[in-house]
């Protein structure tokens, strides 16, 4: 009898324990962690404290609706293209705040802010100190062989960099993209404007190639690269243009072929340019030798609507879209530049298909260099590194930050609803979190209920301000 007396004690015991620790546990499901950014600069990526938890949901007033059972796109990745320039300033600080920095922006400690996904460029671009390709010559000199190709240029910085950040987070996805060809390529000879010569499309194939290549050899793998950066904009310092047609050959009969037959696995994406001109990656799409080596459309948003990603993938949806660049510039204000960016780069960008969302440079020093002589002078970086060593913190590392800290690549988008003045998108992690990333395009106070899985939390979210929301 005192036997069977103690096993049911046991038994009652062990339920006990296990109603506790399955009530903690739900418990713990229910609490939604919460990051803000305000628009008057008193609050920055800042982890709040007020205890939010979901609850039984009355459903008395509008709300976001989160819906994980509805899917769309795969996440690659979030961050900012990291240019000559950028490196240059960052090598300026001094080698414990410059390591200190890279882990911050590249490492996954609770201090970093985990960007995932990088731009550089093939050769230069104008936010370099001067302009060059892999394989410039003398006037007058040709190199169809491309005997004198060689990455020195950037041997001495942005590739050593790149090593840094790869041994810091080895996955980290890299697209690349050529302000311009070598110049004895192009029909003016030029760094600024022109177009590639007919008689180069092979020999500039291959330049693209032996580019892959040599980074590989560098330990670097390029994920995908686009044949142009704003094919449209001949006037950039450096630059080329090249139209939808020249483009699709270019493909179509050169470089899908090179990179098939170097068995690369890197990926072509066509246009990287504005959202006014959807006309053009549908041009290439719907060449149908062009369209087999293309993954995707690239995108910037310096004219136009970011819808147009979304009649891209419409007409074509087994392609993927990228977006791939937008500065921040000395005009614009933090408050104005969160919103609009938030608004349209971040959650617009994501809510019209992207894998990717990018801004511009990632760093610059305080009068808005390097740049070439005729690059932009008015790019500010997500990071300026000011002459003392301080290193100070922009705008644009604020709405990278809110995406690439808690939405890491294989996340994947969900269904979430918009409400009045508050805009939103949503993720479900590869751990299963799901992650709320809300911007409040008015000017007062909103009160916003979050609803989920029939439960709610409600919040109040300043006037042009950012919140990033992450429950189990």
């Amino acid at each position: 009898m005192k036997n069977v007396l103690v096993l049911f004690l046991s038994l009652v015991l062990s339920c006990c324990s296990s109603y506790k620790s399955n009530t903690k546990s739900s418990k713990a499901s229910n609490n939604v962690d919460y990051w803000l950014t305000n628009n008057n600069k008193k609050v920055y990526l800042h982890k709040q404290t007020l205890g939010l938890q979901f609850e039984s949901d009355v459903r008395t007033n509008p709300a976001i609706e989160v819906d994980a059972t509805q899917t769309y796109q795969t996440i690659d990745g979030f961050g900012f293209t990291l240019t000559g320039g950028s490196v240059q300033s960052i090598n300026k600080l001094d080698s414990q705040k410059r390591n200190d920095l890279l882990q911050e922006l590249f490492g996954k400690t609770e201090n970093s802010i985990s960007i995932s996904y990088l731009r550089i460029s093939i050769g230069a671009s104008d936010l370099n100190a001067i302009p060059f390709t892999y394989n410039d010559l003398s006037a007058g000199q040709t190199d169809v062989n491309l005997s004198q190709f060689s990455l020195a240029n950037d041997a001495t910085d942005v590739i050593p960099m790149l090593k840094e950040i790869l041994a810091i987070n080895s996955k980290i996805k890299i697209i690349a993209t050529p302000w311009s060809a070598p110049t004895w390529m192009k029909d003016n000879n030029s760094f600024i404007g022109g177009s590639l010569k007919p008689e180069y499309y092979e020999v500039y194939a291959n330049y693209f190639v032996k580019y892959i290549q040599k980074m590989n050899e560098e330990g670097i793998s390029i994920t995908a690269i686009t044949p142009q950066n704003e094919p449209l904009h001949p006037g950039n310092d450096p630059s080329m243009f090249m139209s939808a047609q020249q483009q699709a050959i270019f493909i179509k009969n050169h470089l899908g072929p090179a990179i098939a037959k170097a068995q690369l696995n890197t990926k072509i994406i066509i246009y990287d340019h504005n959202c006014d001109r959807p006309d053009y990656p549908l041009a290439i799409l719907n060449d149908t030798e062009a369209n087999t080596y293309v993954d995707g459309s690239a995108f910037h948003l310096y004219a136009g609507d970011i819808s147009a990603m979304s009649i891209v993938h419409d007409a074509f949806p087994n392609k993927n879209l990228y977006f791939t660049e937008q500065y921040t510039g000395t005009s614009g204000t933090f408050d104005g530049d969160l919103k609009w960016h938030m608004k349209n780069v971040i959650i617009g960008s994501m809510r019209n298909w992207s894998k990717v969302a990018l801004e511009w440079n990632l760093a610059n020093d305080a009068h808005f260099g390097p740049h070439t002589p005729g690059g932009c002078t008015t790019c500010k970086g997500g990071l300026t590194i000011n002459k003392s060593d301080s290193i100070e913190r922009n705008v644009g590392y604020y709405i990278i930050a809110h995406a690439s800290k808690f939405v890491p690549p294989g996340s994947v988008r969900i269904a979430s609803t918009q409400n009045g003045n508050l805009n939103s998108v949503a993720f479900k992690t590869p751990d299963g979190k799901k992650v709320l990333i809300l911007e409040n395009d008015g000017e007062t106070n909103e009160v916003s209920t979050i609803r989920f899985n029939q439960q709610s939390f409600s919040v109040q979210l300043e006037g042009g301000s950012v919140a990033t929301f992450i429950w189990d």
